[in-house]
């Protein structure tokens, strides 16, 4: 789910930017004095330790909510068989006040639920503003090492040379000042669904 898209991103980087030679790359002692340096955001984010954790996270619980949604689905569709083999038994009248019940009752689950895929995606932003923050001082250090004023995104770069990207050096040392951090508060304990009723 969340790997998928984030390798799709990553696919399209790759195939709109230009090719990132990672060979070629330069470490920060080996960069030459330049004004501008360059830096692609979502793979320093994504290949970091941090971002490793979080994007293990995110999958896991986005795999935990699938598993849940189809339990809940089959649950509903049970609960939806026992409702129509006792219509055939029931008034109208009688029949009316249990079919508002379970309608009730799926809009409830799809609101909760819709909540906890929510709180999975704020999440990711959460983490991803947490990894920035962090970023910052890094960058601001690489680019004091080599005397640069900016340090622009590589995918909106229409060309420059390996030599500017310190992507992989950016990685190794928020790596160092950061590590994976720590793992994050599960957002599905504050959106737990009511106990199903029959």
């Amino acid at each position: 789910m969340l790997r998928q898209r984030l390798k799709w991103i990553s696919l399209v980087a790759a195939l709109l930017g230009p090719a990132p030679l990672l060979a070629q790359e330069l470490s920060i002692g080996q960069l030459p004095a330049m004004a501008i340096l360059t830096i692609d955001s979502e793979r320093m984010f994504l290949n970091s330790a941090f971002g490793i954790r979080v994007a293990s996270e995110i999958e896991a619980r986005g795999n935990d909510l699938a598993t849940e949604n189809r339990q809940i689905e089959l649950e509903l569709a049970e609960a939806e068989q026992e409702l129509t083999d006792k219509r055939a038994t029931m008034t109208p009248a009688e029949f009316r006040p249990l079919a508002d019940a379970f309608d009730t009752r799926v809009q409830e689950t799809r609101q909760a639920q819709a909540t906890k895929s929510r709180a999975l995606n704020d999440l990711l932003e959460q983490e991803r503003e947490v990894f920035l923050r962090a970023a910052g001082p890094v960058l601001q250090a690489l680019m004091a090492e080599v005397g640069a004023s900016v340090v622009l995104e590589r995918r909106t770069v229409f060309i420059s040379t390996n030599a500017s990207d310190i992507t992989a050096e950016a990685i190794t040392r928020i790596n160092a000042s950061l590590g994976a951090g720590t793992p994050s508060a599960d957002p599905a304990q504050d959106a737990q669904p009511e106990p199903a009723q029959d």
